[in-house]
């Protein structure tokens, strides 16, 4: 079983990320990568990643979901963050990367947030 579990599903315009587990080095973040790109590739560019049942994020779970950032946006789509762990939220905080992502505490006001 890998160390991160994602679960997809849509509302309305919006593909929902429901991960759950940890996002490190190695599976964690090769999992998410490859949840994005196969929804990338079907034509979904927005993207909701709900982080309200991970565990944990290392540095290079945070550079992944940085990378997915980067490409979605340069294909036009749009990633935000939903459910931030404090501890993500901390970080996030201290490498100033707060200021570059939309993250939401409400998944109705996260949906309603895409254009």
């Amino acid at each position: 079983m890998a160390e991160l579990d994602v679960r997809v599903r849509h509302v309305g315009i919006v593909t929902i990320l429901d991960l759950s587990g940890r996002v490190t080095f190695g599976e964690g973040s090769l999992v998410l990568r490859e949840a994005i790109r196969k929804l990338m590739q079907e034509g979904h560019k927005k993207i909701l990643l709900n982080f309200s049942m991970v565990d944990y994020v290392d540095s290079s779970g945070l550079g992944e979901v940085i990378a997915n950032y980067t490409t979605i946006s340069k294909e036009g789509g749009q990633l935000k963050l939903l459910n931030l762990t404090d501890r993500l939220q901390g970080l996030l905080v201290i490498t100033k990367l707060l200021t570059v992502f939309e993250s939401f505490d409400n998944e109705d006001k996260a949906v309603k947030s895409f254009t």
